[in-house]
């Protein structure tokens, strides 16, 4: 199982390709298979990020950082079955 420090890596290097989709491997399972949503206040440049793999269903919730300019965000006052669509229940990684 991958540790809080290597989802973060991760976590780093998918957001420093933004808003491109990079295909890095899973640093848990292997898998390309990484999925990251924002999700913020209208117009605010910063909010909540979702990220996890697809195929081990584990990932990180980073509560507080800046969303790139160019990314699709979920608005935050959406109802949360609207704002959550898609987001799998992956275990969390702390």
């Amino acid at each position: 199982m991958a540790t809080f420090d290597k989802w973060l890596e991760a976590f780093d290097a998918v957001y420093q390709t933004l808003p491109e989709a990079p295909g890095l491997a899973c640093p848990n399972c292997g898998h390309r298979t990484l999925r990251l949503v924002f999700t913020a206040r209208p117009s605010a440049d910063h909010g909540y990020a979702s990220f996890w793999c697809d195929t081990c269903l584990e990932g990180i919730y980073v509560s507080r950082t800046f969303i790139p300019a160019g990314v699709a965000v979920r608005a935050a006052n959406d109802p949360a079955a609207g704002r959550n669509h898609g987001i799998p229940d992956y275990r969390l990684v702390t």
